[in-house]
């Protein structure tokens, strides 16, 4: 099937945004069913086995992993970069690809090729998350992206003010018959029908009327519509269950045109966050333990501090959002927000293998980065006063 001419002024933008060639670029609905696409074509071409990740994560992340019917296997991540830690990553026979985490927006490109170098020791691929900060890739010394896959996302809460839709980068200098199992399968997607369509145009508006009902009567009413499809979670009940909600597609010419909109301003957007987060880096460096990989400024999606211990960690967020600041707790629990069973995703609280990990996410805060700067002292005061610095 031939691409839609809808989707080459997307391509094409974000070819321009990273250096690349509008060719290896392929739209979807959403992230995790790009992901899914390749894992399923990886899994056909080169057998069942494992894929490294991170539990440092939310679950539509490793979701993909389990429906293409390959394994999750959790490596530790690092401090400085919440993303996997190239030195306590372990690789064999079975591993078929490492799961590149730009987590939060932070990339380590030179952690990114020492990743991507244990695993082509062992024939895997090398698969960047890019979900936090699209279009932006992690790069090898000539510039040229590290990744063989590099996934991208306009979902909810993400780096631009879109709703729905994701992107794949495919490199060209893929394996040549893993590289056509998925272009096919990319290429062969149906277009989204008219009911997802209708939920993903009716999102914002369903939101607002489900932030003025009360607690109760909300979630209420979000699951009898997300039962009858006219609601699209962020999240879907099935995707905390090791499943997806649909079987994987791409956006609508509608759900396009929101992503070229974003796409146009993406630089502003970026430059406006790393601006909050120079703030935040001046405001905390010393009063929390900030992730040394966010460097001096970084347009991330949201800026991360871990706190001393996790009830501070309950306790700012608490304070902050009764001060009226958006504060968030991604990723507490793992497996954000939090699997059903565990054991479904191969994980097992308390593995003292993770310790590093889950100790990182028991101390976790986030804040805002599209607040601008003068919201940003303000929040850095809060936080400040909350721990008596």
């Amino acid at each position: 099937m031939s691409r839609h001419p809808q989707d080459a002024t997307a391509t094409r933008m974000l070819a321009d945004r990273t250096g690349t060639d509008p060719a290896d670029w392929f739209l979807v609905f959403k992230a995790r069913y790009g992901m899914e696409v390749v894992f399923r074509a990886l899994a056909g071409t080169r057998g069942p086995g494992d894929v490294v990740t991170q539990v440092f994560t939310c679950s539509t992340a490793v979701d993909p992993i389990l429906v293409a019917g390959l394994r999750p296997v959790y490596a530790e991540v690092s401090p400085a970069t919440v993303a996997i830690d190239p030195d306590r990553l372990a690789v064999g026979p079975d591993t078929r690809a490492v799961v590149l985490q730009n987590t939060f927006g932070i990339v380590d490109s030179a952690g990114a090729r020492r990743l991507r170098d244990a695993a082509r020791s062992v024939g895997a691929l090398l698969v960047e998350d890019s979900a936090h900060c699209v279009t932006r890739l992690a790069r090898d010394a000539d510039g040229s992206p590290v990744a063989d896959v590099s996934f991208h996302s306009f979902g909810v809460e993400k780096m631009l003010p879109t709703r729905f839709g994701g992107a794949v980068w495919v490199s060209p200098a893929l394996d040549p018959a893993l590289r056509s199992a998925v272009v096919t399968a990319l290429d062969a997607l149906p277009v989204v029908g008219a009911r997802l369509d209708l939920a993903a145009r009716s999102f914002r508006t369903q939101v607002r009327v489900l932030n003025r009902l009360p607690g109760a009567a909300a979630g209420t009413v979000r699951d009898a519509l997300t039962a009858v499809g006219a609601y699209e979670p962020a999240i879907a009940p099935v995707e905390n269950r090791g499943g997806l909600a649909h079987p994987p597609q791409r956006p609508s010419p509608w759900i396009t045109d929101r992503m070229v909109d974003a796409l146009r301003s993406s630089g502003d957007v970026e430059a406006r966050r790393a601006d909050t987060v120079a703030e935040y880096v001046r405001g905390l460096s010393g009063v929390v333990e900030v992730p040394a990989g966010i460097g001096e400024r970084a347009p991330l999606v949201r800026f991360p501090f871990f706190a001393p211990d996790a009830a501070t960690a309950d306790r700012l967020v608490r304070e902050l959002t009764a001060a009226g600041f958006y504060v968030g707790k991604w990723y507490r629990p793992a497996l954000f927000p939090g699997p059903d069973d565990p054991a479904v995703y191969g994980y097992t609280p308390g593995d003292p293998a993770l310790a590093t990990t889950e100790d990182l996410v028991a101390r976790v805060v986030n804040l805002p980065t599209t607040v601008g700067v003068a919201t940003a002292r303000r929040v850095v005061e809060a936080v400040r006063s909350a721990l008596g610095a």
